[in-house]
């Protein structure tokens, strides 16, 4: 390829990486936070707070104000920071790196296991931000005496550590894993399947309308893929177990069977339009952020025309 003579440093892939994923989440965290509080609604029976997604957008602006929307945004840009840039550089390094060893595109498999590896790592470097992120866009809900009024990112991180723990920090990170896991093998395979799909079939070419387009299928099938798991990890993660209580979920496979039988099959694919409203557009500007960025370094940094991003 014409990137051989000069090679990028490794930094760069995760820096990108990172850059695009904190653009993205800047405009689709007042749908994250819509989505974590419909997950949470109905929880053990009780009556269903927001009857579908514009419903409770209207509620949370209407009793908590406009700004209420971007509650958590310090924790959601510290999350992107630390597991989007670890996520997508590991992705497309080992994805670079598989081409430049074997000269061969890696089939769907292939990039299905990258996915995962990807997702593992990065969801574990990035579990205490998601922690935090939970539970600031899930406080605004609690009786005021019962709020955790944490007052920014760094003021969460430290009461946790100090009044839970620090390793409570990754309380819940086997499910966040698991779900990273399914979704980047999900997102990043199906995307780089999708795209090589519609530039052979001669659909699209090389550009912005492929990437949105190949985005948009890897948003659908993602979500369809790790609804179930997401709801686990967001009940599990905003437990409150006092001393000597049984928890309401043991594991990821308890939250997915009482659901079922408390609330219905249907019920774990609550916040579908929420999830895909946020995981279209985020999976969307993310990749499109990402290859746009890569051209500019390509073309500004190393003096080369044409994308090539390593997805």
């Amino acid at each position: 390829s014409e990137m051989s003579d000069k090679k990028r440093p490794v930094y760069v892939q995760y820096l990108l990486g990172g850059l695009s994923g904190i653009g993205a989440t800047c405009v689709v965290q007042p749908l994250d936070l819509v989505k974590t509080r419909m997950q949470i609604s109905g929880m053990g029976g009780a009556a269903k707070e927001y009857n579908n997604t514009f419903d409770a957008i209207g509620k949370i602006v209407r009793r908590e104000g406009l700004f209420a929307m971007y509650k958590g945004l310090s924790a959601a840009i510290m999350r992107q920071a630390t597991y989007t840039t670890t996520r997508l550089g590991v992705y497309t390094s080992l994805n670079d790196t598989y081409k430049q060893k074997t000269n061969k595109t890696p089939n769907l498999l292939i990039l299905m296991g990258m996915g995962m590896t990807a997702g593992a790592v990065g969801s574990f470097v990035g579990n205490p931000s998601e922690l935090i992120l939970i539970r600031m866009t899930a406080d605004g809900r609690l009786p005021v005496a019962e709020r955790r009024n944490y007052t920014g990112f760094f003021n969460a991180l430290f009461r946790i550590a100090r009044e839970e723990g620090v390793l409570s920090l990754w309380r819940g990170c086997v499910p966040t894993m698991g779900r990273a896991m399914v979704v980047n093998a999900a997102q990043l395979a199906s995307y780089s399947q999708a795209k090589a799909y519609l530039v052979s079939s001669q659909l699209l070419q090389e550009g912005i309308g492929l990437h949105f387009t190949a985005s948009m299928i890897s948003g659908l099938i993602t979500t369809a893929a790790s609804l179930p798991v997401d709801i686990a990890k967001t009940r599990i993660q905003n437990m409150k177990v006092g001393p000597g209580e049984q928890p309401p979920y043991k594991s990821t496979i308890d939250v997915i069977i009482k659901v079922t039988r408390h609330e219905g099959i249907f019920a774990l694919w609550k916040g579908f339009t929420a999830y895909y409203g946020r995981l279209g557009p985020h999976t969307v500007l993310t990749f499109i952020l990402l290859e746009q960025l890569n051209g500019l370094y390509n073309k500004h940094i190393m003096g080369v025309e044409g994308s090539k991003s390593g997805l």
